[in-house]
């Protein structure tokens, strides 16, 4: 039963108010991160060997945690104040890397930070499931990642507006970095509430193997990770940019471009997928994403790259709503935290691999090799959910929020 008021875009008060906890969050981060890698080398002296260490024990932990507190939240069923405690701890610790006079500082605060995502990811992905109707899940999740990637164009935009009028000190500006955060908590605290739920009779032991999942949801799973393992990181995207001339001055317009398309067609691809299903327009953006892919390994102009990076954000625009859609749709709901933490734990554990194989392969063997094992990796995700999966939700869970 639906009690909660609806406006704007007929979304429910508590997924209306994670977009926005969401939208402050990322400035915040975004205010900060993308500057990093220049503060710890040429501020603090750190090489470049130290900064993927801090971001891979950061990511690693991140990924654990959400498995583990995605189930913690099914076994007491009170996702919110789970959610808080990890926004609450980033957003705490993230100004302090003004104040860090050596890498180690940073690599304490980073750690401290990925926990905090680590915690909230999962509970709050199940409390989006349970605060949206069935048949308006995939619009809930695209908006909250529309509003996820506004966040992460403000954030750079931001920044650069203060380095431009205000101050050049990095320290400064990663300690203003408080202010977005402060508003995403205080959004959250008055905005965002439990929603009861069905309760379960028990929730199993926390274990890492999958035999107490349905046939369906284990499918899915193996689909993720070995379409993951293909999905290097972005970072490569920007190299293949630079080499093909793309200056450094462009380099940041080409990124919020990129995230512009993002947010555009977050919304859209989510209400898609509520219309015509999940396993239809996860095909269709596993296709994109291999013929993006198949473009960057042969692209040999610049006007290429612009125009295949647009592409680029319209498969995350069908994809990333969807796919935490398609978890709800497959799992019960009292299980869905754990669930959550299952799907973001399998991510997490295939994206580093992911980049050592592109890395390996691009060396190796050349770029448009490296590039085609992408292409490829999405294609059999694409076949593989022709065969395995189904449209239609096993489980039906209910919808209710108070307020």
């Amino acid at each position: 039963m639906v009690t909660g008021k609806k406006s704007f875009l007929g979304l429910s008060r508590n997924v209306r108010n994670l977009g926005w906890v969401s939208l402050f969050n990322d400035i915040s981060s975004e205010m900060i991160y993308p500057l990093l890698p220049l503060f710890l080398t040429q501020v603090l002296g750190a090489g470049v060997v130290f900064v993927g260490l801090i971001e891979g024990i950061a990511e690693s932990v991140s990924s654990f945690l959400k498995l583990l507190s995605g189930w913690f939240s099914d076994r007491f069923q009170k996702r919110r104040a789970i959610i808080f405690f990890g926004y609450s701890l980033a957003s705490l610790t993230r100004p302090f890397m003004g104040l860090a006079t050596s890498a180690y500082h940073v690599l304490f605060l980073r750690f401290f930070d990925r926990v905090g995502k680590g915690v909230r990811a999962s509970p709050r992905d199940a409390l989006l499931s349970q605060s949206s109707l069935e048949n308006e899940r995939g619009k809930a999740f695209g908006f909250q990642r529309a509003m996820d990637h506004a966040g992460a164009m403000t954030g750079p935009l931001l920044t650069s507006f203060l380095m431009a009028t205000l101050t050049q000190d990095l320290r400064v500006i990663f300690i203003l970095a408080a202010i977005p955060a402060g508003l995403c908590l205080w959004i959250f605290y008055r905005g965002v509430s439990d929603v009861k739920g069905n309760q379960p009779s028990s929730v199993p032991a926390f274990k890492l193997h999958l035999k107490s999942w349905d046939r369906k949801f284990k499918s899915f799973l193996l689909i993720i990770t070995l379409f993951t393992l293909g999905n290097s990181s972005d970072a490569f995207l920007l190299l293949r940019a630079k080499d093909l001339g793309i200056d450094v001055v462009s380099i940041p317009i080409l990124w919020f471009l990129f995230h512009l398309s993002k947010s555009i067609f977050s919304v859209p691809g989510g209400t898609l997928s509520d219309r015509i299903g999940r396993k239809r327009v996860m095909i269709i953006a596993w296709i994109i994403y291999g013929l993006v892919y198949l473009g960057f390994a042969f692209a040999s102009r610049v006007y290429h790259i612009w125009f295949l990076f647009s592409i680029y954000g319209i498969f995350y625009g069908l994809s990333e709503g969807t796919e935490r859609a398609w978890v709800a749709d497959l799992v019960e709901e009292s299980r869905r935290g754990t669930a959550y933490g299952a799907y973001h734990f399998f991510i997490g554990m295939a994206a580093l691999p992911a980049s050592l194989v592109m890395g390996f392969l691009w060396k190796a063997i050349g770029v448009r090799w490296a590039f085609s094992f992408g292409a490829a990796m999405a294609l059999i995700a694409a076949l593989l959910a022709m065969i395995l999966m189904r449209d239609r939700p096993r489980f039906k869970g209910s919808f209710q929020e108070r307020g």
